[in-house]
């Protein structure tokens, strides 16, 4: 506890009088840092001081009676906290990263370091100076730069930074307090590295005066040469990236010189094709730089051109026709034989000895044939020009020339044969049939003519009736409409209907002209108010007669009465078909066989039958009063009779097993049959019976009967006269 100060009322010698403190430091947060001797008034420090914590303390003293009562006004106490060192400087960041260009001349700022010192800056305490304590490496001299002790700006000092010697360098700075004296002041350091950036200063240079490559005449995108080059300066950058161009060698400009991004070498390509007839070898001269301009006063290498000799290795080229397509004119019509052109070609290779052969390649309608040994091409047919195979007047085919080079080479060459027409087609009258009206001045047909030459040896046409025969031009007439269009019409009021043949002579208008009689096939009929024919017109405009037409209509009927009849039959068949009870072979019929099974007995006169359960009850009153059970077959059910589903009738089975199971099925598979222990009704007959009672048939053995007479019946009832008739046989 220090003591601090003391404070005294002027009326302590009379009353006793209490001291106190309030404020900041005494009764408020942080509280009890000073206390007061209530009696004596004297102050104390009980807390140790931090000035960066607080600097300062503004407390009131009071002074009070015993009673409490207030003798004095209050005394407002300032308090200032003296700094002391007791804070070292400290560096925002304990690393510091910089760069400078290589090159820089003295004095050129790199960057600037900050300590900050917590004590008092108005006092030594927290004035902070800077110094540097070491740089690494020591190249090309130990103290290369310096720090303004003050702002802490690190500057050059001397010149020869090169960043291909020394790419960087690290710095150790210290910031000491009380301005900068070592014996009382605190001290921190920290790290600064200075990056030295690259410039332009060292041009490309070839790593060798000559290259040489070699290429395959014709060759294409191929690198026929690698060119080297050396650079100090940082890879991958503008400064190192090498930039090749051709300054002479290379006037066809057959080459480029592309750069390999990763190595910087020069990669000679060939862009466009050399010939070895015309160039052996190249001479190109190459110059080397960079994508970045050197820097000032820097000047380029005297390595930086260098000479590349490209040789041209010869290969077998294959023959080249000079003119590809062809095209030579002529006259359709040649004959076979004619010596169109001589499609020859040339060989490249003018330092070998080599020959071309030449043979046909495509000649679609086999017009031309080609001499082998010197390509002269002759006709095998008739060249025409309105043939399938020839477009647009053209007419084209393609020959191959190969020589005797190892490996053989060969090329194709298309030769156009442009046919000029010539009048080779007559002219065909269009159209070839019509209709017109029996009346004149109804209407007309209008004609013209077909022709596959082309002009000046088509229309215009010229359209004539023939003289002979006289009746011709005696009932039609041709009127010109143009020169591709005449009108042919009636020249008589009234024709007959009927199909008229007409005789029509077509020209053309070639040199010499071509003609040709065409025949159109009229049909003249009967025409209504709108001048078409009518049906009946029509017909009769056909050429048949009454009696023809009335012949052909019974004819129509006579078919479809017969058609008729056949469908009918084919329904009866199905009907009958349908119907048919007994699905067992024919020859098995009950119908044409009597079949003898086995002894039947004494027969009915044996048997103790009541057979007047078989006969029809008058009524139904005693079926209504019977207790429910079985019934007689011959009851009409009196409940509502089921109404069972038709099943579909099959064909005749060839085995009697087949038929019974599926019936089997159809019935085991059918909804609306009734239980299977119930009555059931298969047919019921109705009412009022005329036949009698069953009972009045009687079996008798007695009497002679003379069969003989079924021999007479036929072949069906042959087995019954085989086994009543032919007792005798025995």
């Amino acid at each position: 506890m220090t003591s601090a100060y003391r404070i005294r009322s002027d009326k302590d010698r009379s009353i006793n009088i209490r001291y106190s403190i309030t404020g900041v430091g005494a009764d408020q947060p942080p509280n009890e840092v000073f206390s007061i001797d209530p009696e004596k008034g004297k102050m104390y420090v009980t807390k140790p001081l931090d000035r960066e914590e607080r600097s300062s303390y503004h407390l009131r003293a009071h002074a009070v009676d015993m009673n409490g009562n207030q003798v004095e006004q209050p005394v407002d106490l300032y308090i200032f906290v003296i700094d002391m060192n007791d804070n070292r400087p400290e560096f925002k960041n304990q690393v510091y990263n910089g760069s400078v260009m290589e090159g820089s001349k003295p004095g050129t700022t790199v960057m600037t370091v900050t300590a900050h010192d917590a004590d008092d800056i108005t006092t030594s305490n927290g004035m902070v100076y800077y110094r540097i304590l070491q740089q690494t490496p020591h190249s090309p001299i130990p103290n290369m730069f310096t720090i303004n002790r003050e702002t802490g700006d690190i500057v050059t000092v001397a010149a020869g930074l090169d960043r291909e010697r020394v790419s960087q360098y690290t710095v150790i700075v210290e910031a000491t307090d009380m301005e900068g004296n070592l014996n009382f002041g605190l001290s921190s350091t920290a790290t600064a590295i200075i990056s030295i950036t690259d410039v332009n200063d060292n041009p490309p240079e070839f790593t060798q005066s000559t290259f040489s490559g070699e290429v395959l005449e014709n060759s294409v995108n191929v690198v026929v040469a690698n060119l080297t080059v050396m650079d100090k300066d940082e890879p991958r950058t503008p400064n190192w990236n090498a930039v090749y161009r051709i300054v002479s060698g290379d006037n066809g400009r057959h080459f480029t010189i592309r750069t390999n991004p990763e190595t910087n070498d020069g990669m000679v390509t060939v862009v466009k094709p050399v010939d070895f007839e015309m160039n052996r070898a190249f001479m190109l001269t190459v110059v080397v730089s960079n994508q970045a301009p050197l820097a000032e006063g820097v000047q380029a290498s005297l390595q930086y051109t260098a000479g590349v000799t490209i040789s041209v290795k010869d290969i077998n080229e294959a023959p080249v026709f000079p003119d590809n397509p062809k095209m030579v004119r002529f006259e359709e019509g040649v004959p076979a034989g004619t010596i169109i052109t001589t499609f020859a070609a040339k060989d490249p290779d003018t330092f070998m000895q080599q020959s071309i052969r030449y043979a046909k390649l495509a000649d679609p309608a086999n017009w031309l044939s080609i001499n082998s040994s010197n390509g002269q091409i002759t006709t095998t047919a008739v060249l025409d020009r309105e043939s399938i195979y020839v477009k647009k007047n053209i007419y084209e085919a393609t020959f191959l020339a190969a020589d005797n080079g190892s490996p053989p080479a060969s090329s194709t060459g298309t030769l156009q044969i442009y046919l000029i027409d010539v009048n080779d087609n007559a002219p065909s009258l269009v159209p070839r049939e019509a209709q017109i009206c029996e009346r004149a001045n109804a209407n007309s047909i209008n004609i013209t003519a077909a022709d596959a030459d082309t002009d000046p040896n088509v229309g215009p046409f010229v359209f004539e009736l023939p003289m002979h025969p006289s009746a011709i031009r005696r009932n039609w007439t041709v009127s010109r409409l143009n020169g591709d269009y005449a009108r042919l019409s009636l020249r008589i009021q009234f024709l007959e209907s009927g199909v008229y043949e007409v005789p029509i002579s077509v020209s053309d208008s070639g040199n010499p002209p071509l003609s040709n009689r065409s025949i159109i096939k009229v049909k003249v009929c009967p025409c209504d108010e709108h001048g078409d024919c009518t049906a009946v017109g029509a017909v009769a405009a056909a050429g048949l007669g009454t009696g023809a037409i009335i012949a052909i209509l019974i004819c129509i009927i006579m078919l479809l009465s017969m058609v008729l009849l056949f469908v009918v039959w084919m329904k009866r068949r199905e009907k009958e078909r349908q119907t048919k009870q007994l699905l067992i072979d024919p020859e098995d019929d009950v119908r044409d066989n009597i079949l003898k099974y086995d002894e039947e007995g004494g027969g009915e006169e044996d048997q103790d039958y009541d057979l007047s359960q078989l006969q029809q009850p008058d009524s139904l009153e005693h079926i209504m009063t019977k207790p429910p059970g079985v019934r007689r077959v011959d009851e009409r059910p009196v409940v509502p009779e089921s109404q069972y589903p038709l099943r579909p009738v099959v064909p005749h089975p060839g085995d009697i097993g087949d038929f019974i199971n599926e019936g089997l099925r159809a019935a085991d598979n059918d909804p609306t049959a009734p239980p299977y222990d119930s009555l059931l009704v298969f047919d019921y007959e109705g009412s009022g019976s005329t036949a009698g009672s069953v009972s009045s048939l009687n079996s008798s053995s007695s009497g002679e009967q003379d069969y003989d007479y079924l021999n007479d019946w036929g072949p069906r009832f042959k087995k019954l006269a085989d086994m009543y008739g032919g007792g005798n046989d025995d």
